[in-house]
């Protein structure tokens, strides 16, 4: 199971679900599959009744919400934002990445009526960035993908609280507080895991979850910050372990079901300028915004903190960077569910935009990590070589 850990191979299984879903969609298999996920799965004796889509999109989704919580948390306790002044130059870029492709997409969509799709393309999916790094970034130096992990771990933080505060409908208080409740009982179970009843209280704590998670899906809060929620407020070393058991199965089955479902979408029999304006604002903004934001927003943090003299990144790096942060994916593909759920031909027609967009930021990313790679695999052989005449001398 160790292989599927690998961010190459979650990559991978990302980008093949996504590819087969699109290409069935359009096949004569096409509407069957896309009336299984439109069909309703209700749990009897409660109040719960999801078609197949939102069972995975509301509740796999939430699990793979959890684990992204718990690295939140590690990174801000040991990791690479523990403190302000780590934290400080990606949360500017971030901020970029975030503001500059939400402007590119109102100017393609004033006056449309689909303005709220905004946040579609301030996302970054940081499974997939990673394994684009990790399959074309041999001899990138440390301190870039460490930018780039703290800066998609940023983006990922402003992803959840425009989910919670923009999709929330008519929030029921009664529900909220009560899950509220069993977030505060799931984080006191879990500092009682390394007890002598870790059995029982694992199972305490598995139950407590699913109630929590069903009482925020009733609250009118999306589901999905349940997990975030939960996996913020377990104690760090259990959560970590527990989230070292649940990468196998977000990488090898939750992501790819998630990008499966979503890229059911059939391809519009339509001319090009018949498309909506929200296709063409996602499909500019997540691979030409996050470049130019986060290439910005890099470039002025670099003026922050001590040394702040020097660049802290190369415009070669900025760049790659920000291509990286382009590829939106999973929470894209999520954000653009839950800003069209009324609307479905807009809705399918800003799937394709995310699936694009991001294969154009893949693209752009994969050529500019490749340079930027062999430019310091030279440079390490060029010092090697002027070290081994240093020593000979």
């Amino acid at each position: 199971m160790s292989f599927i850990r690998s961010e190459r191979v979650a990559a991978l299984f990302l980008l093949v679900a996504a590819a087969a879903g699109l290409l069935l969609a359009n096949t004569p298999a096409g509407p069957t599959l896309m009336s299984l996920q439109d069909a309703h799965l209700a749990i009897a004796g409660t109040p719960l009744d999801l078609s197949v889509g939102h069972w995975i999109s509301d509740g796999l989704l939430a699990i793979f919400f959890f684990v992204v919580a718990v690295e939140l948390k590690n990174e801000f306790a040991v990791g690479q934002l523990n403190t302000v002044a780590k934290a400080v130059r990606p949360a500017i870029a971030a901020l970029g990445g975030v503001i500059v492709p939400a402007l590119i997409y109102i100017a393609f969509t004033a006056g449309s009526g689909y303005e709220g799709g905004w946040p579609i393309p301030t996302a970054t999916d940081i499974a997939f960035a990673l394994g684009v790094l990790a399959v074309f970034g041999k001899g990138i130096p440390s301190r870039l993908r460490i930018f780039i992990l703290a800066l998609a771990i940023l983006d990922d933080i402003v992803a959840i609280l425009i989910i919670a505060v923009f999709f929330t409908a008519e929030p029921n208080l009664l529900y909220i507080g009560l899950a509220a409740v069993g977030v505060a009982l799931f984080g006191l179970l879990s500092s009682r895991l390394a007890g002598r009843y870790r059995v029982l209280v694992g199972i305490l704590m598995a139950l407590v979850a699913v109630v929590t998670w069903s009482l925020t899906y009733l609250s009118g809060v999306h589901a999905t910050i349940a997990g975030v929620a939960l996996g913020l407020v377990m104690m760090r070393r259990p959560a970590l372990r527990v989230r070292h058991m649940l990468e196998p199965v977000t990488n090898g089955a939750i992501l790819p079901i998630f990008a499966f479902s979503a890229a059911l979408v059939a391809i519009p029999q339509v001319a090009p300028s018949e498309l909506a304006a929200p296709f063409w604002g996602i499909l500019i903004a997540l691979p030409v915004g996050k470049i130019i934001g986060i290439g910005i927003g890099g470039w002025l943090s670099s003026f922050v903190g001590r040394g702040a003299r020097r660049p802290h990144l190369t415009l070669h790096g900025l760049l790659t960077a920000g291509a990286l942060g382009g590829v939106g994916f999973t929470v894209s593909l999520l954000m653009n569910e839950l800003a069209f759920a009324r609307h479905d031909e807009v809705a399918d027609e800003g799937t394709l935009a995310v699936l694009l967009g991001s294969s154009i930021s893949i693209v752009v990313a994969a050529v500019l990590v490749s340079t930027l790679a062999a430019y310091y695999r030279r440079l390490r052989v060029l010092r090697e070589d002027a070290q081994e005449r240093l020593r000979e001398a």
